[in-house]
């Protein structure tokens, strides 16, 4: 203060200096949150400007207060501010003084302090009903706090079941401007600046100030937003780089700001969202109908005597240049960077309205800022049910020449037994674009006959975006088509992860909960390579992907893949560390010190029953010799024994041929043994080529009874092998030693592990904690559904019996939740639109009949639950628009400080055994089984109860951070409610006559839009089943056998 009043001074002549007077003057701009201000004029406005020095009262009736909001929750005198220039503060209080002068600024401020310490109505204040929230804590009833830029107050409390939950009712404290005003004699006008250096220089550090000032206040409101990035990208260059900033053209737009460029020294305001109520003086508008860029001293009021005097001047052409307008959005030409990832959130994609509205760009995307800069891009792999693939590349601005891979669903492709058929380049002008169509198991088609098909899709939506220097996943429900990223809501969730210094392979096989120095390792980029291995298993042109893959850093992943492969998928089967036999690079050796376990594999054998038809052992003598040797085997726990494995490298007929012996392995070396038959061809071939290399080595176990019930029967069923592969003497060495053929094998290799899938997953990933069932407020599932389903999942979710929650049994199964449980007391609730919502819809029921999918049996059985509850779109814009979402959410909340914890899933999954699994019962010595139909992929994210969090980020976390794309909690259906099964609306249909002409048109749309696989009612029920041995592996071992004859003879 003393260098700007001793600059002030300057500017006078020393003899015509006379007494003057100065008078602090301060504006407040307050900035509406979605509902808008009323003015006294009653039109509506977004940007409020209050004076210092007063008190305003904000609430509900025009007759009482100075800001008015039109909603019941608000009182009629709610609140009041007063900011109060002498301190530089700013004060809200929850209610209003009763009963004194509030033009007294003495009195107002003497209230203030007085009602510091204790405020009740008895004292002059009467409180709020419905309270005051400054960034979400709620001020006391009759207190006062201060308020500074940047903080968010809210006048109501969210109440979910409120129908206009979501719409937020209060401001932003945009800025606060200061102001004196020097009053002096009339002389004024004839005196002349004694020091005007000193005056210019004191006007630039003054400018400066403002400007540090401005960025402080900026980074403040970043730092206090939902969504930072968007806010950066879309109000502010804070580095000065951008010759203009995007404005927002929209009437309903959430937060419209006037904001500041430090390079150009303007701000940009919203010209089209000004009423008439607000006060624009000497305004002169450039040629652009969103924006308009402002002189910073000119202010924007709504209040008529709040205005200071200013003027708006054009800025050059040269600034505006780089400005073009496309669907009232003022865009840079490069402004896509999304930077950070949404973390353990995800966003929405952000939809192309009809009517040219434009609505807050808070937790969107769309897929061009997911792909920016695509020019980066040296690779890209993309996963999607139905696509359109010539408006991806138009779309996104593809480069022709990037290799692309597109992976997606095709009936007849996806079942062909030829690798040729599951690969194609339709795209002369994109000759590295690659479409490629994962292989249906023979187990899940109808009969095992894969011509008759079976219950699959190819229903997972991902992209693997590499670049030099990083690699970004994302996971979305969206499918690659124009209509499904523009016109129907989606999840997105995306993270980027940096490139490592040397690869790592053995981050290839991580376990989840597997420990190192640092903590718990993360297996993301295990599961993520075991999920695209499944996909390019027989295409060795793409197993590149794997070895990619191996060069980037994923330990720091927000959430836990969850993938679904079609296929009978067995638990895992544990490891023993009893192995004495490995097949290594020489040979068969003995057991290996300190070797390193990575996975196992369900194999078989093949041959068995060469060796003991009746025509080859006619006296049953090898039989008998057989079951010696069965029976002096030793058995582990799981009634297992070791085989010998053994490279044939003189069978002309297969180079990479490994026999399987079985004998007394004391005596090995002595020749006492019997050969039971070959790995199958397919098999042998990667571990032939990994075990020669020296990078893995492999032992294996199989059961005796299964081998001798088979020799028995003379049957061509397959006898289940369990190989396990451990890290092989020059593991290490894989990067400077690796061949193409050795990718290859490593991506079978890879595809081959068993691991968790579908419910499998869901359970090993939830099952690191204990859930407390006492403490579940909420379990809900917004998708697609199927009746028989709800107690399968649930229990993989961690359900469990009350009354035996906290029994310390050992066995796995006791107080898991039964079928019997989900009956008595229904488990989740089923979040589903109602027919009435999609005949509502803004699109018509057109654009959701193909992307819901409930037979009208499933309804009927499951109406007497009472578990469905309506799918009512959040954010309230996105109400009228289908949602094609797939989330689930299991809520806690801790009876000690209130915390919320629990987990959350988005990705492709249907709520269906289809894409989930369904368990069924087997005769096999393994035990159970879980039968898959679709390849899926998701992510979870988990927020652990608070004694059980692994790190100290993890305990400020709330399951209520991450906002679910419908209103919770859903509304519970009514009595004459109705989902939108496919029942429901092919009637709705029927009765629009006057849609004749769409219902035409339709099939034009079928193969776009369609993404849901046929009504549960339409799935056949599995029976028991015995797999055979192929023809080609029955002709296979046979060769070989000829060939060990013909040496032995």
């Amino acid at each position: 203060m003393a260098k700007r009043q001793q600059a002030e001074e300057d500017f006078f002549d020393d003899n015509k200096r006379q007494r003057r007077t100065t008078t602090k003057v301060g504006l407040l701009y307050l900035r509406s949150l979605d509902a808008p201000f009323i003015s006294s004029t009653t039109s509506t406005t977004n940007l409020f400007c209050l004076r210092s020095d007063r008190l305003y009262t904000i609430g509900r009736k025009h007759c009482y207060c100075n800001v008015v909001f039109d909603d019941p929750r608000v009182s009629k005198r709610h609140c009041q501010i007063f900011f109060d220039a002498c301190e530089r503060k700013v004060f809200i209080l929850d209610g209003f003084f009763l009963h004194f002068n509030s033009n007294d600024l003495n009195e107002v401020r003497k209230k203030l302090f007085q009602f510091q310490e204790t405020c009740n109505e008895e004292e002059g204040v009467r409180p709020s009903l419905n309270g005051v929230f400054v960034n979400d804590i709620r001020v006391g009833k009759g207190k006062f706090v201060e308020l500074c830029i940047g903080d968010e107050v809210k006048l109501v409390c969210a109440n979910e079941l409120d129908l206009n939950f979501g719409i937020k009712i209060g401001f932003v404290v945009e800025r606060v401007f200061f102001s004196e005003d020097v009053l002096r004699c009339s002389l004024m006008d004839n005196c002349v600046p004694r020091n005007l250096n000193k005056r210019m220089e004191v006007e630039n550090n003054h400018l400066i100030s403002c400007q540090a000032g401005f960025l402080l206040n900026e980074c403040r409101l970043i730092l206090h937003s939902e969504d930072p990035i968007s806010y950066i990208r879309g109000c502010i260059d804070l580095k000065g780089e951008k010759e203009v900033l995007r404005s927002c053209n929209a009437v309903d737009i959430r937060a419209p700001r006037t904001v500041f460029d430090a390079q150009h020294d303007v701000l940009v305001a919203n010209a089209s969202n000004l009423t008439k109520s607000c006060l624009l003086k000497s305004c002169k508008e450039i040629g652009l109908s969103s924006g308009t860029i402002l002189q910073k001293d000119c202010i924007q009021t709504s209040v008529t005597n709040a205005c200071g005097d200013c003027s708006y001047k054009i800025l050059p052409s040269n600034v505006t240049k780089n400005v073009h307008h496309n669907n009232s959005v003022l865009r840079l030409n490069e402004n896509l960077d999304l930077g950070l990832s949404p973390g353990k959130k995800f966003y929405l994609n952000r939809l192309d309205f009809k009517d040219n509205r434009l609505f807050g760009q808070h937790m969107m995307v769309t897929l061009p800022e997911l792909l920016h800069p695509v020019q980066s891009i040296c690779r890209m792999f993309v996963a999607t049910f139905t696509s359109d693939i010539s408006w991806f590349l138009s779309y996104c601005k593809v480069p022709n020449k990037l290799p692309v891979t597109i992976a997606c669903h095709n009936t007849e492709r996806c079942w062909s037994s030829s690798p040729d058929k599951r690969i194609s380049t339709p795209y002369e002008d994109f000759p590295n674009l690659v479409l490629i169509y994962p292989p249906f198991p023979d187990v899940i088609a109808f009969g095992q006959d894969r011509k008759r098909h079976g219950i699959a899709c190819h229903h997972p939506k991902f992209l693997v975006l590499q670049r030099e220097d990083s690699v970004r996943v994302v996971v979305t429900s969206a499918n690659l088509v124009s209509k499904q990223w523009n016109d129907v809501t989606n999840t997105v969730w995306w993270q980027d992860f940096p490139l490592k210094s040397i690869p790592d392979y053995s981050s290839l096989f991580t376990s989840i909960g597997e420990e190192t120095f640092e903590g718990l390792k993360s297996d993301f980029a295990a599961q993520l390579a075991g999920f695209v291995a499944s996909l390019v298993v027989d295409i060795p042109s793409q197993a590149h992907w794997i070895i990619e893959l191996t060069k980037y850093e994923f330990g720091g992943a927000n959430g836990y893949l969850v993938a679904s492969v079609p296929g009978m998928h067995r638990h895992k089967t544990p490891y023993t560390l009893e192995a004495m036999h490995f097949l290594s690079s020489s040979g068969s050796a003995s057991r290996l010190n300190g070797v390193k376990f990575v996975g196992s594999v369900e194999a078989s054998l093949v041959g068995l029953k060469h060796r003991f038809h009746t025509t080859a052992d006619s006296n049953g003598a090898a039989l008998k010799t057989l079951a010696a040797f069965l029976g002096k085997c030793q058995e582990n726990a799981f009634a297992m024994s070791e085989v010998v494995l053994k490279r044939n490298h003189n069978i002309p007929a297969d180079a990479n041929a490994v026999s399987v012996l079985i004998c007394n392995l004391d005596e090995f070396s002595e020749g006492e043994y019997i050969q039971l038959g070959f790995l199958p061809r397919n098999t042998a071939k990667w571990v032939a080529s990994l075990c020669d290399a020296g990078f893995f080595s492999f032992s294996a176990y199989i059961h005796p009874k299964e081998v001798l019930a088979a020799a028995l029967e003379g049957s061509n069923n397959i006898v289940q092998l369990i190989l396990y592969v451990s890290q092989g003497p020059r593991f290490s060495e894989i990067p400077s030693l690796l061949q193409a053929e050795h990718v290859v094998s490593i991506c079978s290799l890879i595809a081959s592990l068993q691991r968790c899938v579908g419910l499998s997953r869901l359970q090993e990933v939830l099952g690191q904690y204990k859930w407390p069932e006492l403490l579940e407020t909420d379990f809900v599932y917004g998708t697609s559904i199927d009746s028989k389903f709800l107690a399968a999942f649930s229990s993989a979710a961690g359900k469990r019996s009350i009354q035996s929650t906290e029994s310390e049994e050992s066995d796995p199964e006791w107080g898991r939740w039964s079928a019997n449980e989900e009956l008595k007391k229904p488990s989740m609730r089923i979040v589903f639109p109602t027919i009435d919502r999609v005949k509502k819809a803004s699109c018509g029921i057109w654009s959701s009949r193909r992307l819901l999918c409930l037979s009208e049996g499933t309804w009927q059985r499951l109406r007497p639950a009472d578990i469905f509850h309506d799918a009512i779109p959040h954010p309230n814009y996105r109400v009228g628009y289908p949602m094609h979402i797939k989330v689930a959410r299991r809520r806690f909340q801790s009876k000690t400080d209130g915390s919320s914890f629990g987990w959350v899933y988005c990705g492709s999954h249907n709520f269906s055994p289809a894409a989930w699994g369904r368990p069924t019962s087997a005769s096999a010595s393994l035990g159970s089984k879980l039968h898959i139909c679709n390849y899926e992929l998701g992510i979870v994210f988990i927020v652990p109860p608070n004694n059980k969090s692994k790190n100290i980020s993890e305990k400020s976390l709330s399951i209520d951070d991450i906002a679910l794309p419908f209103v919770l909690p859903a509304p519970k259906y009514r009595p004459n409610d109705r989902p939108a099964t496919a029942k429901a609306m092919r009637e709705a249909i029927a009765e629009l006559a006057a849609l004749q002409k769409e219902i035409d048109n339709e099939q034009e749309d079928v193969e776009e839009m369609m993404d849901e696989i046929p009504d549960d009612d339409e799935i056949v029920e599995l029976v028991e089943y015995v797999t055979e041995e192929r023809e080609e592996e029955k002709v296979y071992a046979e060769k070989l056998w000829s060939q060990v004859d013909s040496v032995e003879d």
